[in-house]
């Protein structure tokens, strides 16, 4: 344990920022403009394209592989002062790793939470498995979530009385997952999330040209809910919203680029303890 505090002592700037593209560049940028080393952890090789420039310790691509690869991470680098989690709000397994893996290794932990949003017309739901008891018998349903959850959401949706619209990234594996999940080809768009000149004028336009009734969305923050949250007023369409997942209990949590740097500069000396 002294050969550990001794090793926070002199590497006290170090953060290791586990992220995607959303929030992730953002604040790796405004870490290093205080002064932190920041180390910053991406699931795939296109997530590390907006880093690029950012002046980073060091960037790693690749899954986490559960708590105890975490664990020996932490071991086996220079000390870091904090990790921040600050990957998707439904990533829940990721920061339930994390959560465990910094108790196993006495590590100071922040998370990193998208502010929750307003407005619009909403019904929320805890899960798919809420989609299939709605009743949404001959209603034009658009489903604008991942890929890997297209099957799933396709399945209860239909169940539920809809005609079942989706989009799917512009990849193989994207439109693979989209056809097998039973969806027709004119039933499906090809595009990536707020593509285009204007941002929201392709989703806009589809739910126009299908006439859609109601948009199944997460509760994930950020740009893309706000977008259906400002669509759902402007065309009258109800949103079924899947409940963002509570984050690990006894993490700290802040919820802007301000609030982590004011917590990581006033706690630098004294880290939250993290509650097993």
């Amino acid at each position: 344990m002294q050969g550990r505090s001794f090793r926070q002592n002199q590497n006290q700037d170090r953060i290791w920022l586990l992220a995607g593209t959303g929030d992730g560049p953002r604040l790796a940028a405004a870490l290093g403009r205080h002064g932190w080393q920041v180390t910053v952890s991406v699931v795939t090789a296109a997530a590390s394209r907006p880093y690029a420039g950012l002046g980073l310790e060091r960037i790693t691509v690749g899954p986490l592989q559960g708590p105890e690869a975490i664990v020996r991470t932490l071991q086996s680098e220079p000390a870091f002062s904090w990790v921040v989690d600050a990957t998707h709000p439904f990533a829940s397994q990721i920061s339930a790793d994390l959560k465990q893996a910094c108790v196993a290794a006495d590590q100071p932990l922040l998370r990193f939470e998208r502010p929750l949003e307003s407005g619009g017309t909403v019904r929320l739901l805890n899960g798919l498995a809420g989609l299939g008891r709605c009743s949404l018998d001959d209603q034009r349903v658009f489903l604008a979530i991942g890929g890997r959850h297209l099957p799933r959401a396709h399945a209860a949706a239909h169940a539920a009385g809809a005609e079942v619209f989706a989009r799917c990234l512009p990849s193989a594996d994207g439109l693979r997952q989209a056809l097998a999940a039973g969806l027709p080809q004119n039933h499906l768009a090809v595009l990536r999330p707020l593509q285009g000149d204007v941002p929201g004028d392709i989703e806009r336009a589809l739910c126009r040209r299908w006439r859609i009734d109601s948009v199944v969305c997460r509760q994930s923050g950020g740009v893309t809910e706000r977008l259906w949250r400002d669509l759902s007023g402007e065309l009258d369409l109800t949103l079924l919203m899947l409940r963002r997942p509570a984050p690990p209990a006894g993490v700290v949590i802040v919820n802007s680029e301000e609030a982590l740097l004011r917590c990581l500069a006033g706690t630098h000396q004294s880290p939250v303890e993290i509650k097993p």
